[in-house]
């Protein structure tokens, strides 16, 4: 079973920041512009797979792991039953010698079988593609699914593999000389931001919710 490759965009827009001494001012894609993309993220995979029996969510950890929940929770809302799991890439990495794996690296969960299952791997942000390239491989050594598909949060652009999103929330361009950092709110604390920083900047706190 397979399904075409249509990108769901959902939003063109940019985000707007100043730089001063790297001290963003509050994001364009604050948490009420992420709710909604993710909003859209999960209706759109609703469209798509109403009518698929079995439907798996895998969470990229650690950026995709989040959004995998918040999307699972929407889409069991409009009456889907997926599968919820975490895929880890550490193994996988083409940078592993410069980057070793991190003691709080979350393994690879997958509630079931992969083999003919409709798989959908989710991460905040895609860039060069390397990581999703390194999530199917490791999707690969736990069985055959029926179909892949890609669903992000934020897409920055920079593509170094021919790799695509199916499904898009926001499109945030960002240079080379920038990182597109997403913050999701625990629930206890912080609120959900996009911001574009210089790379290598510090990672700046989101701004407190307004009272």
């Amino acid at each position: 079973m397979g399904w075409p490759r249509l990108p769901f965009a959902l939003d063109e827009s940019r985000t707007a920041l100043q730089y001063d001494s790297l001290v963003a001012t509050p994001p364009k894609h604050d948490a009420p512009t992420i709710d909604q993309a993710i909003d859209r993220l999960a209706s759109a995979i609703v469209a798509r797979h109403r009518k698929t029996d079995r439907l798996l969510l895998l969470g990229i950890a650690n950026g995709g792991v989040i959004l995998a929940r918040r999307l699972a929770d929407r889409v069991k809302k409009a009456g889907l039953q997926p599968g919820l799991g975490t895929i880890d890439i550490s193994f996988h990495r083409d940078d592993i010698g410069r980057h070793p794996i991190p003691k709080e690296y979350a393994p690879t969960v997958i509630p079931h079988d992969v083999n003919g299952a409709a798989v959908i791997l989710v991460d905040d942000v895609l860039y060069s593609g390397r990581t999703v390239k390194a999530a199917l491989a490791e999707l690969f050594d736990h069985g055959r699914p029926a179909g892949v598909e890609l669903a992000v949060l934020v897409d920055r652009g920079g593509r170094r593999l021919p790799i695509a999103a199916d499904y898009c929330g926001l499109v945030v361009p960002a240079t080379e000389s920038e990182k597109v950092v997403v913050t999701f709110s625990d629930g206890k604390s912080g609120v959900d931001s996009v911001l574009v920083l210089p790379a290598g900047g510090k990672k700046i706190p989101s701004p407190a919710p307004a009272a």
